[in-house]
């Protein structure tokens, strides 16, 4: 299979994978610069040309995939007989230079409810690398007409986000169509479907948060629901709500999505394997 191939299918499949590139040669070697493989967890695509040269080059990408890197790095070897190697000798009698470059999974997020703030809160989720899910009980809510074409026209058409829509009768259903780690945002027309998605979301395994937008009373009623069918306060605080960051009190859908999407972005943040703790986080965007 062709490396952009299995790349391709990796990304699909949403499977972390390292790209690994000849960047640079000197001298002899297996092969010429520009010659690409594609690394997973258990899978190889392609070759830089074997032996100890291609068996370190994937120790390293595998490493890079079980840290969580997100950062490029160049990996030097030297093809001698006179060099130390862990997996046998090259003695081709040039030098190598590699690229690694870490290729993550893109976060998911799950807008349930796409009126007036569910729409908004698309227009700025789309600007980013993420996998957007759009779901609504009310197919006019998906509208072509009302959602233009993600990526080419319309509202979302500067989107760079893979959007993905759902018209589903029966909202809370599609978290089963979720992939694992999705952060679910809950803003429907309809309180009894919001209960109904925050519910099935608590009993779903893999969802990564649960944000409900509405007032503290809502809640209140929430809570009251929830326990009755059997969550525990553990469980319920797996719930965000109000869902978003404080200091913003207008009530335009467009104040309220930006709010929204700065808290979403701020959990995807902390979600990331490298990601320092949220003081220093915040110490470094002061002093920027």
């Amino acid at each position: 299979m062709d490396w952009l191939d299995a790349l391709q299918r990796l990304r699909e499949a949403r499977t972390p994978a390292v790209i690994v590139t000849m960047a640079m040669v000197r001298g002899h070697a297996p092969r010429n610069g520009g010659a690409k493989m594609v690394v997973s967890a258990d899978g190889l695509f392609g070759t830089v040309g074997g032996g100890n040269l291609e068996a370190t080059a994937v120790r390293r990408a595998r490493e890079l995939l079980a840290a969580g890197a997100a950062e490029p790095e160049l990996l030097t070897l030297t093809l001698s007989d006179k060099a130390n190697a862990e997996y046998g000798v090259q003695c081709c009698g040039g030098e190598v230079t590699m690229l690694l470059e870490p290729v993550r999974t893109v976060p998911a997020v799950a807008v349930f409810g796409v009126g007036h703030v569910g729409l908004e809160l698309a227009r700025v989720l789309a600007r980013h690398p993420l996998e957007l899910h759009l779901v609504d009980s009310r197919p006019e809510m998906l509208a072509a007409e009302r959602l233009g074409e993600p990526g080419r026209s319309g509202p979302l058409g500067d989107a760079v986000a893979e959007v993905r829509v759902h018209h589903a009768p029966v909202p809370e259903a599609a978290l089963a169509e979720l992939p694992a780690g999705a952060h679910v945002l809950v803003m429907t027309h309809d309180h009894v479907e919001d209960l109904a998605i925050v519910e099935t979301a608590l009993r779903t395994a893999g969802i990564g948060s649960i944000g409900l937008i509405g007032s503290r009373s809502k809640w209140a009623r929430f809570r009251g629901k929830l326990h009755e069918f059997g969550h525990d306060d553990e469980a319920l605080a797996r719930v965000t709500t109000p869902i978003g960051i404080d200091g913003i009190d207008s009530k335009l859908p467009a104040a309220i999505a930006v709010s929204v999407a700065a808290r979403m972005l701020q959990l995807i943040e902390a979600a990331e394997p490298d990601a320092p703790p949220a003081a220093d986080a915040a110490a470094a965007t002061d002093a920027g």
